[in-house]
Protein backbone atom coordinates (compact mmCIF):
# COMPACT_ATOMS: atom_id res chain seq x y z
CA UNK A 1 0.00 0.00 0.00
CA UNK A 2 0.89 3.61 -1.05
CA UNK A 3 1.94 6.10 1.73
CA UNK A 4 0.90 9.89 1.03
CA UNK A 5 1.40 12.83 3.28
CA UNK A 6 -2.07 13.92 1.68
CA UNK A 7 -4.75 12.36 0.08
CA UNK A 8 -7.09 14.05 -2.05
CA UNK A 9 -10.74 12.76 -2.93
CA UNK A 10 -11.74 14.68 -6.28
CA UNK A 11 -10.09 16.60 -9.00
CA UNK A 12 -12.53 19.62 -9.07
CA UNK A 13 -11.63 23.04 -9.06
CA UNK A 14 -11.31 22.44 -5.20
CA UNK A 15 -9.67 19.35 -5.15
CA UNK A 16 -7.04 19.84 -7.77
CA UNK A 17 -5.72 23.33 -6.54
CA UNK A 18 -5.59 22.00 -2.59
CA UNK A 19 -3.42 18.52 -4.35
CA UNK A 20 -0.53 21.51 -6.34
CA UNK A 21 -0.33 23.93 -3.18
CA UNK A 22 0.47 20.64 -1.00
CA UNK A 23 3.02 19.16 -3.40
CA UNK A 24 4.19 22.81 -3.36
CA UNK A 25 4.59 23.11 0.17
CA UNK A 26 6.77 19.68 -0.11
CA UNK A 27 4.31 16.56 0.71
CA UNK A 28 3.73 13.44 -1.20
CA UNK A 29 0.32 14.07 -2.93
CA UNK A 30 -1.99 11.52 -4.12
CA UNK A 31 -5.46 12.50 -6.32
CA UNK A 32 -7.95 10.44 -6.44
CA UNK A 33 -10.96 11.00 -9.36
CA UNK A 34 -13.44 9.17 -10.75
CA UNK A 35 -14.80 10.92 -13.73
CA UNK A 36 -12.73 14.03 -15.32
CA UNK A 37 -10.30 16.11 -14.36
CA UNK A 38 -11.72 19.45 -13.70
CA UNK A 39 -14.71 18.20 -12.28
CA UNK A 40 -18.21 19.80 -12.95
CA UNK A 41 -16.98 23.32 -13.10
CA UNK A 42 -14.72 22.35 -16.32
CA UNK A 43 -16.68 19.20 -17.50
CA UNK A 44 -20.10 20.04 -17.45
CA UNK A 45 -20.76 23.60 -15.25
CA UNK A 46 -18.76 26.78 -16.00
CA UNK A 47 -16.90 26.49 -18.44
CA UNK A 48 -18.87 24.51 -21.03
CA UNK A 49 -21.60 26.98 -20.70
CA UNK A 50 -19.61 30.13 -20.76
CA UNK A 51 -18.30 28.64 -24.20
CA UNK A 52 -21.90 28.18 -25.43
CA UNK A 53 -23.30 31.53 -23.47
CA UNK A 54 -19.98 33.36 -25.56
CA UNK A 55 -21.13 32.29 -28.94
CA UNK A 56 -24.83 33.12 -28.38
CA UNK A 57 -23.65 36.93 -27.13
CA UNK A 58 -21.43 36.76 -30.62
CA UNK A 59 -24.52 35.99 -32.72
CA UNK A 60 -27.07 37.84 -30.80
CA UNK A 61 -24.53 40.60 -31.57
CA UNK A 62 -23.86 39.98 -35.21
CA UNK A 63 -28.15 39.96 -35.64
CA UNK A 64 -28.18 43.82 -33.41
CA UNK A 65 -25.76 44.90 -35.61
CA UNK A 66 -27.31 47.34 -37.88
CA UNK A 67 -27.57 49.95 -35.24
CA UNK A 68 -23.78 50.53 -35.38
CA UNK A 69 -23.91 50.49 -39.19
CA UNK A 70 -23.36 46.83 -40.13
CA UNK A 71 -25.85 44.85 -42.17
CA UNK A 72 -24.94 41.19 -42.04
CA UNK A 73 -27.08 38.67 -43.56
CA UNK A 74 -26.60 34.95 -43.75
CA UNK A 75 -25.85 34.95 -40.26
CA UNK A 76 -26.71 31.11 -38.94
CA UNK A 77 -26.22 29.07 -35.84
CA UNK A 78 -23.96 25.41 -36.47
CA UNK A 79 -24.74 24.37 -32.48
CA UNK A 80 -22.83 21.16 -33.61
CA UNK A 81 -19.84 23.53 -34.07
CA UNK A 82 -20.51 24.92 -31.05
CA UNK A 83 -20.39 22.25 -29.19
CA UNK A 84 -17.12 20.81 -31.19
CA UNK A 85 -15.38 24.05 -29.72
CA UNK A 86 -16.57 23.99 -26.61
CA UNK A 87 -15.21 19.93 -26.24
CA UNK A 88 -11.93 21.72 -27.46
CA UNK A 89 -11.96 24.28 -24.87
CA UNK A 90 -12.50 21.75 -22.35
CA UNK A 91 -9.95 18.72 -23.71
CA UNK A 92 -6.84 21.66 -23.59
CA UNK A 93 -8.29 22.61 -19.86
CA UNK A 94 -8.24 19.31 -18.68
CA UNK A 95 -4.98 18.19 -20.71
CA UNK A 96 -3.58 20.77 -18.64
CA UNK A 97 -4.67 19.95 -15.53
CA UNK A 98 -3.27 16.58 -15.39
CA UNK A 99 -0.04 18.26 -16.36
CA UNK A 100 -0.09 20.32 -13.97
CA UNK A 101 -0.48 17.39 -11.47
CA UNK A 102 2.29 15.09 -12.69
CA UNK A 103 4.66 18.43 -12.98
CA UNK A 104 4.12 18.84 -9.57
CA UNK A 105 4.57 15.15 -8.40
CA UNK A 106 0.90 14.72 -7.48
CA UNK A 107 -0.05 11.44 -8.14
CA UNK A 108 -3.61 10.27 -9.69
CA UNK A 109 -4.84 7.40 -9.22
CA UNK A 110 -8.85 6.67 -10.82
CA UNK A 111 -11.44 5.04 -9.63
CA UNK A 112 -14.58 5.83 -6.95
CA UNK A 113 -12.88 6.17 -4.02
CA UNK A 114 -14.48 5.35 -0.44
CA UNK A 115 -12.83 5.40 3.34
CA UNK A 116 -11.67 1.87 5.07
CA UNK A 117 -11.02 4.00 8.06
CA UNK A 118 -10.08 7.39 8.50
CA UNK A 119 -6.64 7.27 7.28
CA UNK A 120 -6.86 4.49 4.45
CA UNK A 121 -8.71 4.70 1.06
CA UNK A 122 -10.02 2.37 -1.29
CA UNK A 123 -10.04 2.69 -4.69
CA UNK A 124 -12.11 1.20 -6.67
CA UNK A 125 -12.08 -3.08 -6.06
CA UNK A 126 -8.51 -3.36 -6.10
CA UNK A 127 -7.00 -0.10 -4.23
CA UNK A 128 -5.95 1.13 -1.13
CA UNK A 129 -3.86 3.73 -0.32
CA UNK A 130 -2.68 5.40 3.40
CA UNK A 131 -2.35 8.97 4.30
CA UNK A 132 -1.43 10.76 7.10
CA UNK A 133 -4.10 13.79 5.82
CA UNK A 134 -7.36 13.61 3.84
CA UNK A 135 -8.99 16.59 1.98
CA UNK A 136 -12.55 15.76 0.60
CA UNK A 137 -13.50 17.42 -2.47
CA UNK A 138 -15.75 15.55 -3.97
CA UNK A 139 -18.60 18.29 -4.65
CA UNK A 140 -22.25 18.10 -5.82
CA UNK A 141 -24.46 16.91 -8.70
CA UNK A 142 -28.27 17.94 -10.08
CA UNK A 143 -31.08 17.41 -8.39
CA UNK A 144 -33.51 15.84 -10.01
CA UNK A 145 -36.79 15.84 -7.92
CA UNK A 146 -38.91 12.72 -7.81
CA UNK A 147 -41.79 14.31 -9.40
CA UNK A 148 -40.31 14.16 -12.53
CA UNK A 149 -40.72 11.80 -15.34
CA UNK A 150 -37.72 9.30 -16.32
CA UNK A 151 -37.28 10.02 -20.27
CA UNK A 152 -35.07 11.57 -22.37
CA UNK A 153 -37.13 14.54 -22.91
CA UNK A 154 -36.48 15.57 -19.22
CA UNK A 155 -33.15 16.28 -18.51
CA UNK A 156 -30.50 17.80 -16.47
CA UNK A 157 -27.73 20.94 -17.25
CA UNK A 158 -25.34 17.86 -17.55
CA UNK A 159 -27.47 16.22 -19.91
CA UNK A 160 -28.30 19.57 -21.96
CA UNK A 161 -24.80 20.51 -22.44
CA UNK A 162 -24.13 17.12 -24.30
CA UNK A 163 -26.93 18.04 -26.96
CA UNK A 164 -25.43 18.20 -30.10
CA UNK A 165 -28.64 20.31 -31.28
CA UNK A 166 -30.86 22.49 -29.95
CA UNK A 167 -34.74 22.20 -29.26
CA UNK A 168 -37.30 24.45 -31.13
CA UNK A 169 -38.66 24.66 -27.67
CA UNK A 170 -37.65 24.67 -24.11
CA UNK A 171 -39.58 24.39 -20.71
CA UNK A 172 -36.93 25.31 -17.92
CA UNK A 173 -37.93 24.22 -14.41
CA UNK A 174 -36.02 26.96 -12.13
CA UNK A 175 -35.15 30.53 -12.34
CA UNK A 176 -31.80 29.93 -10.26
CA UNK A 177 -28.32 31.35 -12.04
CA UNK A 178 -27.94 28.03 -14.03
CA UNK A 179 -31.48 27.49 -15.21
CA UNK A 180 -31.38 31.66 -16.44
CA UNK A 181 -28.01 31.35 -17.82
CA UNK A 182 -28.94 28.73 -19.83
CA UNK A 183 -32.92 29.96 -20.73
CA UNK A 184 -30.77 32.93 -21.77
CA UNK A 185 -28.39 30.93 -23.73
CA UNK A 186 -30.94 29.45 -26.10
CA UNK A 187 -33.15 32.45 -26.23
CA UNK A 188 -30.08 34.05 -28.25
CA UNK A 189 -29.56 31.36 -30.54
CA UNK A 190 -32.88 31.58 -31.24
CA UNK A 191 -34.95 29.22 -28.93
CA UNK A 192 -38.46 29.54 -27.91
CA UNK A 193 -38.52 29.45 -23.77
CA UNK A 194 -40.52 29.31 -21.08
CA UNK A 195 -39.04 29.49 -17.24
CA UNK A 196 -40.96 28.49 -14.60
CA UNK A 197 -40.02 29.25 -10.98
CA UNK A 198 -42.07 28.18 -7.51
CA UNK A 199 -40.57 31.13 -5.53
CA UNK A 200 -42.05 34.41 -6.62
CA UNK A 201 -39.62 35.41 -8.39
CA UNK A 202 -36.33 34.40 -10.18
CA UNK A 203 -32.36 35.02 -8.92
CA UNK A 204 -34.57 35.73 -5.23
CA UNK A 205 -31.18 36.07 -3.63
CA UNK A 206 -30.23 38.98 -5.69
CA UNK A 207 -31.81 42.63 -4.24
CA UNK A 208 -34.60 43.82 -6.14
CA UNK A 209 -33.85 46.10 -8.01
CA UNK A 210 -30.95 43.95 -10.10
CA UNK A 211 -33.79 41.24 -10.46
CA UNK A 212 -35.96 43.76 -12.48
CA UNK A 213 -33.12 44.63 -14.67
CA UNK A 214 -32.61 41.02 -16.02
CA UNK A 215 -36.04 39.92 -16.28
CA UNK A 216 -36.75 42.91 -17.79
CA UNK A 217 -33.64 41.69 -20.07
CA UNK A 218 -35.32 38.45 -20.35
CA UNK A 219 -38.90 39.19 -20.93
CA UNK A 220 -38.81 41.66 -23.97
CA UNK A 221 -35.26 41.63 -24.92
CA UNK A 222 -35.24 37.67 -25.24
CA UNK A 223 -38.68 37.04 -25.34
CA UNK A 224 -37.94 34.67 -23.15
CA UNK A 225 -41.57 33.80 -21.05
CA UNK A 226 -40.86 33.77 -17.28
CA UNK A 227 -43.42 32.83 -15.06
CA UNK A 228 -43.34 32.65 -11.03
CA UNK A 229 -45.17 32.03 -7.88
CA UNK A 230 -46.59 28.31 -8.98
CA UNK A 231 -45.48 24.80 -9.26
CA UNK A 232 -45.60 23.18 -12.56
CA UNK A 233 -47.55 20.12 -12.07
CA UNK A 234 -48.93 17.00 -13.81
CA UNK A 235 -45.96 16.78 -15.61
CA UNK A 236 -45.30 14.24 -18.41
CA UNK A 237 -43.08 13.35 -21.19
CA UNK A 238 -43.18 11.13 -24.28
CA UNK A 239 -41.27 11.39 -27.80
CA UNK A 240 -43.49 14.44 -28.60
CA UNK A 241 -41.97 16.24 -25.82
CA UNK A 242 -42.32 17.63 -22.09
CA UNK A 243 -45.45 19.61 -20.56
CA UNK A 244 -46.83 20.45 -17.66
CA UNK A 245 -50.04 22.34 -16.11
CA UNK A 246 -49.19 26.34 -14.38
CA UNK A 247 -52.50 27.47 -12.70
CA UNK A 248 -54.71 25.66 -15.39
CA UNK A 249 -52.67 26.56 -18.44
CA UNK A 250 -50.76 23.70 -20.67
CA UNK A 251 -47.26 24.56 -20.80
CA UNK A 252 -45.64 21.98 -24.11
CA UNK A 253 -42.10 21.76 -25.14
CA UNK A 254 -39.80 19.68 -26.97
CA UNK A 255 -37.55 19.63 -24.03
CA UNK A 256 -37.99 20.18 -20.01
CA UNK A 257 -34.33 21.46 -18.51
CA UNK A 258 -34.52 20.77 -14.40
CA UNK A 259 -32.15 23.51 -13.34
CA UNK A 260 -33.93 22.94 -9.22
CA UNK A 261 -30.77 22.80 -7.61
CA UNK A 262 -28.11 20.72 -6.97
CA UNK A 263 -26.52 17.88 -3.80
CA UNK A 264 -23.45 17.18 -2.20
CA UNK A 265 -22.04 13.72 -4.03
CA UNK A 266 -21.26 11.62 -0.68
CA UNK A 267 -22.90 8.51 -1.63
CA UNK A 268 -20.14 5.51 -1.85
CA UNK A 269 -17.64 7.74 0.32
CA UNK A 270 -18.58 5.43 3.62
CA UNK A 271 -17.83 8.44 5.87
CA UNK A 272 -19.11 6.37 8.58
CA UNK A 273 -16.09 4.09 8.47
CA UNK A 274 -13.60 7.20 9.32
CA UNK A 275 -16.00 8.32 11.98
CA UNK A 276 -17.39 11.12 9.66
CA UNK A 277 -21.10 11.09 9.13
CA UNK A 278 -23.36 14.12 6.79
CA UNK A 279 -25.80 16.57 8.30
CA UNK A 280 -29.25 16.33 8.05
CA UNK A 281 -28.84 18.12 4.68
CA UNK A 282 -26.44 15.93 3.42
CA UNK A 283 -23.84 18.09 3.55
CA UNK A 284 -20.10 17.34 5.62
CA UNK A 285 -19.81 20.20 8.21
CA UNK A 286 -16.42 21.96 8.27
CA UNK A 287 -15.72 24.85 10.27
CA UNK A 288 -13.64 28.15 9.31
CA UNK A 289 -10.10 26.47 8.88
CA UNK A 290 -12.14 23.39 6.69
CA UNK A 291 -11.59 20.75 9.42
CA UNK A 292 -14.20 18.20 9.92
CA UNK A 293 -15.38 16.73 13.26
CA UNK A 294 -11.98 14.25 12.29
CA UNK A 295 -9.17 16.21 13.25
CA UNK A 296 -7.40 14.19 10.35
CA UNK A 297 -9.84 15.05 7.45
CA UNK A 298 -10.70 18.38 5.61
CA UNK A 299 -13.14 19.22 3.56
CA UNK A 300 -13.73 21.99 1.03
CA UNK A 301 -16.18 22.90 -2.25
CA UNK A 302 -20.03 22.11 -2.55
CA UNK A 303 -19.61 19.05 -0.78
CA UNK A 304 -19.49 21.37 2.90
CA UNK A 305 -22.79 23.18 1.74
CA UNK A 306 -21.18 26.58 1.95
CA UNK A 307 -21.32 28.99 -0.91
CA UNK A 308 -21.69 26.89 -4.43
CA UNK A 309 -18.92 28.59 -6.60
CA UNK A 310 -16.34 26.77 -7.76
CA UNK A 311 -13.80 29.85 -6.94
CA UNK A 312 -14.83 29.28 -3.33
CA UNK A 313 -13.33 25.89 -3.92
CA UNK A 314 -10.44 26.78 -5.15
CA UNK A 315 -9.79 29.65 -2.58
CA UNK A 316 -10.83 26.68 0.05
CA UNK A 317 -8.68 24.07 -1.43
CA UNK A 318 -5.58 26.03 -0.96
CA UNK A 319 -6.48 26.93 2.48
CA UNK A 320 -7.10 23.39 3.25
CA UNK A 321 -3.63 22.10 2.17
CA UNK A 322 -1.86 24.67 3.80
CA UNK A 323 -3.69 24.01 7.10
CA UNK A 324 -3.29 20.20 6.99
CA UNK A 325 0.46 20.77 6.24
CA UNK A 326 1.35 23.81 8.39
CA UNK A 327 1.72 25.03 12.27
CA UNK A 328 -0.52 27.88 12.47
CA UNK A 329 -4.08 27.60 10.73
CA UNK A 330 -5.66 30.45 8.82
CA UNK A 331 -9.75 30.89 8.18
CA UNK A 332 -10.43 30.87 5.00
CA UNK A 333 -11.92 33.68 2.33
CA UNK A 334 -15.36 34.63 3.07
CA UNK A 335 -15.91 37.60 0.87
CA UNK A 336 -16.80 35.63 -2.50
CA UNK A 337 -17.65 37.82 -5.53
CA UNK A 338 -20.77 35.91 -7.53
CA UNK A 339 -21.05 35.92 -11.17
CA UNK A 340 -24.05 35.22 -13.14
CA UNK A 341 -23.43 34.90 -16.87
CA UNK A 342 -27.23 36.12 -18.07
CA UNK A 343 -28.04 38.27 -20.43
CA UNK A 344 -27.11 41.32 -19.27
CA UNK A 345 -24.95 39.84 -16.95
CA UNK A 346 -24.71 40.25 -13.08
CA UNK A 347 -21.64 40.04 -10.28
CA UNK A 348 -22.60 40.87 -6.27
CA UNK A 349 -19.96 40.78 -3.53
CA UNK A 350 -20.24 41.68 0.02
CA UNK A 351 -23.49 42.43 1.11
CA UNK A 352 -26.54 43.31 -0.55
CA UNK A 353 -28.81 46.26 -0.20
CA UNK A 354 -31.62 44.15 0.96
CA UNK A 355 -29.63 41.99 3.41
CA UNK A 356 -28.03 44.77 5.25
CA UNK A 357 -31.11 46.36 5.72
CA UNK A 358 -32.15 43.12 7.33
CA UNK A 359 -29.51 43.28 9.74
CA UNK A 360 -31.49 46.82 10.99
CA UNK A 361 -27.57 48.40 9.37
CA UNK A 362 -27.58 52.20 8.30
CA UNK A 363 -27.04 51.64 5.19
CA UNK A 364 -25.81 54.67 1.81
CA UNK A 365 -27.18 53.50 -1.97
CA UNK A 366 -24.57 55.00 -4.96
CA UNK A 367 -26.02 53.45 -8.28
CA UNK A 368 -24.80 54.95 -11.89
CA UNK A 369 -26.50 53.66 -14.75
CA UNK A 370 -24.48 52.29 -17.66
CA UNK A 371 -26.27 54.74 -20.42
CA UNK A 372 -24.42 57.40 -18.43
CA UNK A 373 -20.88 56.16 -19.57
CA UNK A 374 -19.29 57.36 -22.90
CA UNK A 375 -17.83 53.89 -23.88
CA UNK A 376 -21.41 52.29 -22.99
CA UNK A 377 -23.01 54.69 -25.21
CA UNK A 378 -19.60 54.31 -27.70
CA UNK A 379 -20.42 50.64 -28.55
CA UNK A 380 -23.99 50.43 -27.26
CA UNK A 381 -24.34 48.92 -25.06
CA UNK A 382 -26.13 51.00 -22.14
CA UNK A 383 -28.63 48.36 -20.58
CA UNK A 384 -27.74 48.21 -16.14
CA UNK A 385 -26.10 49.50 -13.69
CA UNK A 386 -23.35 49.39 -11.20
CA UNK A 387 -24.16 49.89 -7.41
CA UNK A 388 -22.24 50.65 -3.94
CA UNK A 389 -23.80 49.19 -0.43
CA UNK A 390 -21.38 51.64 2.15
CA UNK A 391 -22.01 51.91 5.88
CA UNK A 392 -23.73 55.85 6.65
CA UNK A 393 -21.61 56.46 9.59
CA UNK A 394 -18.07 54.99 8.86
CA UNK A 395 -18.60 55.78 4.84
CA UNK A 396 -16.52 51.78 4.51
CA UNK A 397 -17.44 49.91 0.97
CA UNK A 398 -19.84 46.65 2.47
CA UNK A 399 -21.23 45.53 -0.76
CA UNK A 400 -21.57 45.84 -4.68
CA UNK A 401 -23.74 44.86 -7.43
CA UNK A 402 -23.55 44.93 -11.35
CA UNK A 403 -25.76 44.21 -13.86
CA UNK A 404 -25.04 44.98 -17.36
CA UNK A 405 -22.20 44.54 -19.55
CA UNK A 406 -19.07 43.36 -18.18
CA UNK A 407 -20.64 43.22 -14.90
CA UNK A 408 -18.78 39.37 -14.20
CA UNK A 409 -15.29 41.32 -14.74
CA UNK A 410 -16.30 44.64 -13.28
CA UNK A 411 -16.56 42.86 -9.80
CA UNK A 412 -13.33 42.04 -9.42
CA UNK A 413 -12.59 45.69 -8.81
CA UNK A 414 -15.57 45.95 -6.29
CA UNK A 415 -14.38 42.85 -4.30
CA UNK A 416 -10.45 44.41 -4.36
CA UNK A 417 -11.87 47.78 -3.15
CA UNK A 418 -14.40 46.33 -0.32
CA UNK A 419 -11.16 43.39 0.68
CA UNK A 420 -9.15 46.84 1.28
CA UNK A 421 -11.86 48.22 3.44
CA UNK A 422 -11.91 51.65 0.83
CA UNK A 423 -14.77 54.04 1.77
CA UNK A 424 -16.54 55.46 -1.17
CA UNK A 425 -15.09 58.55 -0.70
CA UNK A 426 -11.34 57.01 -1.21
CA UNK A 427 -12.70 55.23 -4.32
CA UNK A 428 -14.32 57.71 -5.49
CA UNK A 429 -11.25 59.95 -5.68
CA UNK A 430 -9.49 57.36 -7.43
CA UNK A 431 -8.51 58.17 -11.02
CA UNK A 432 -10.09 55.82 -13.54
CA UNK A 433 -9.45 55.52 -16.91
CA UNK A 434 -11.30 57.10 -19.44
CA UNK A 435 -13.95 55.89 -21.50
CA UNK A 436 -14.19 52.55 -19.66
CA UNK A 437 -16.96 50.48 -18.35
CA UNK A 438 -14.94 50.59 -15.06
CA UNK A 439 -15.90 54.35 -14.48
CA UNK A 440 -19.24 53.28 -13.61
CA UNK A 441 -17.87 52.34 -9.82
CA UNK A 442 -16.06 55.94 -9.62
CA UNK A 443 -19.26 57.75 -10.54
CA UNK A 444 -21.32 55.73 -8.50
CA UNK A 445 -19.24 56.37 -5.21
CA UNK A 446 -19.91 60.56 -6.44
CA UNK A 447 -23.76 60.09 -6.45
CA UNK A 448 -23.68 58.14 -3.13
CA UNK A 449 -22.89 61.63 -1.55
CA UNK A 450 -24.75 64.06 -3.78
CA UNK A 451 -21.75 65.10 -5.92
CA UNK A 452 -21.95 63.10 -9.39
CA UNK A 453 -20.86 64.72 -12.17
CA UNK A 454 -22.38 62.88 -14.50
CA UNK A 455 -25.58 62.17 -13.08
CA UNK A 456 -28.61 65.03 -12.16
CA UNK A 457 -28.79 66.08 -8.97
CA UNK A 458 -31.09 64.54 -6.65
CA UNK A 459 -34.25 66.82 -5.81
CA UNK A 460 -33.94 68.85 -3.13
CA UNK A 461 -35.87 67.94 -0.01
CA UNK A 462 -38.87 70.26 0.74
CA UNK A 463 -38.59 71.89 4.22
CA UNK A 464 -40.49 70.68 7.05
Amino acid sequence: MEKFDIAVIGAGPGGYPAAIRAAQLGASVAIVEKEQLGGTCLNWGCIPTKALIAAAGTFAQITHAQALGITVTGAAVDYATMIRHKDKVVGQLRNGIKQLLAANGVKLFTGAASFKDRGTIGIGDSTAISAAKVIIATGSTSAMPGFLPKHERVIESRRFLELDHLPRTLLVLGGGFIGCELACMAAMLGVKVTLVELLEDILLLLDPDVRREVRNAMEKGLGIRVLTGKALEAITADAAGARGSLGGELLEADLLLCAVGRKPVTEGLKLDQAGLAPNPRGFIETDDYCRTPVATIYAIGDVTGKTQLAHYATAQGITAAENALGPKPRPHQTLVPNVIFTSPEIGTVGLSEEDARKQNREVKIGKFRFAGLGRALAVGETAGFVKWIADAATDQLLGAAAVGPHATELIAQATAAIRAELTTRELGRTIYAHPTFGEAWMEAAHVLHGEAIHAPPRPARAAA
